[in-house]
């Protein structure tokens, strides 16, 4: 593609118009340009919640492939690509997936998380060969992430994933893109133009941000990483981790702290074995043989203890 072909192309783009109305942003007072920057945001919910049953679709075959062991694959480039392996980073602390249960892939690899890697977002080819290196499987999902829904590396990444049979998701900020079409679930959260025209680390960063919010953590609780809105699939791996363990087994059970603490030394510092153990009334090694009849469920290894 042309420079001048790319030119045209970004130029049709609703991330990328111009604002005429901004274009005197810069004289106007700090509150007044923080006031409609805070409008602009206002408005990124209302467009996420237009997607939400395409999101949900998403959601449930995802659910449906990790429960017979796929993995959630983000793949992107810039901002797109730093949220994805955001969002992948901060699923073992909350929900005690294996690190290789998400991932997420930026164009140009770890460097590019913190400095711009040129080149790296064009190659569909790097996208492959990033893919390939996990050896993808039919039970995987590839999320495609990219503001534009053009960036070849996201589509690239999508492209190759549906031709080796694993689910694909594309998530963009612009109607009829490239990357939506690519995917199998298809979502286009349009936010409109940028107060900073092009810069969609902004308000379509955002949509990115509550979208990939959604398809992990609704996943997990698909998965039974959750019981309730209580995350008792945590991995206490800090002081502070450690302090919510003990609260999320205060709050599902109501038992003393006495009791907490026992529990949790039984069950190993696990706390879905622990709620498990208080509830039912039954030891650590039954916990933990319940829940795994039960897929790792706490509510359906609770209705197992009580026949």
């Amino acid at each position: 593609m042309t420079s001048h072909d790319l030119r045209r192309q970004l130029a049709s783009l609703t991330t990328e118009a111009f604002r005429p109305e901004l274009a005197d942003i810069d004289r106007l007072p700090t509150l007044d340009i923080a006031r409609l920057m805070n409008g602009e945001d206002a408005g990124v919910p209302a467009a996420v919640a237009t997607q939400l049953p395409r999101i949900a679709a998403a959601i449930d075959a995802i659910a449906e492939r990790m429960t017979r062991g796929g993995r959630l694959i983000y793949a992107g480039a810039g901002t797109a690509g730093r949220l994805g392996v955001l969002d992948a980073s901060e699923c073992p602390p909350t929900f005690n997936t294996d690190r290789a249960q998400v991932v997420g892939l930026i164009a140009g690899g770890p460097e590019a998380m913190v400095t711009s890697v040129e080149g790296a977002e064009d190659s569909a080819e790097l996208a492959r060969r990033d893919l390939d290196a996990l050896r993808l499987a039919p039970d995987d999902t590839v999320v495609g992430v990219s503001a534009s829904g053009r960036t070849p590396y996201a589509i690239g990444a999508v492209e190759h994933a549906r031709a080796l049979g694993a689910l694909t998701v594309g998530v963009a900020c612009n109607e009829h893109s490239a990357l939506a079409a690519a995917a199998e679930h298809g979502i286009e959260v349009v936010v409109g133009p940028e107060l900073i025209t092009g810069s969609t680390r902004l308000k379509a960063g955002t949509a990115q941000k509550l979208v990939l919010n959604m398809l992990s953590t609704i996943t997990m609780i698909r998965l039974g990483k959750t019981y309730g809105n209580l995350m008792v699939d945590v991995r206490a791996s800090n002081d502070k981790l450690r302090a919510r363990s003990r609260r999320i087994v205060s709050l599902a059970t109501g038992a003393s702290d006495e009791e907490i603490e026992k529990a949790l030394i039984e069950s190993g510092g696990e706390v879905k074995n622990a709620i498990l153990t208080l509830l039912a009334d039954v030891d650590g090694p039954t916990a933990a043989r319940l829940l795994e009849e039960s897929g790792g469920h706490l509510r359906a290894a609770l209705a197992h203890a009580a026949r």
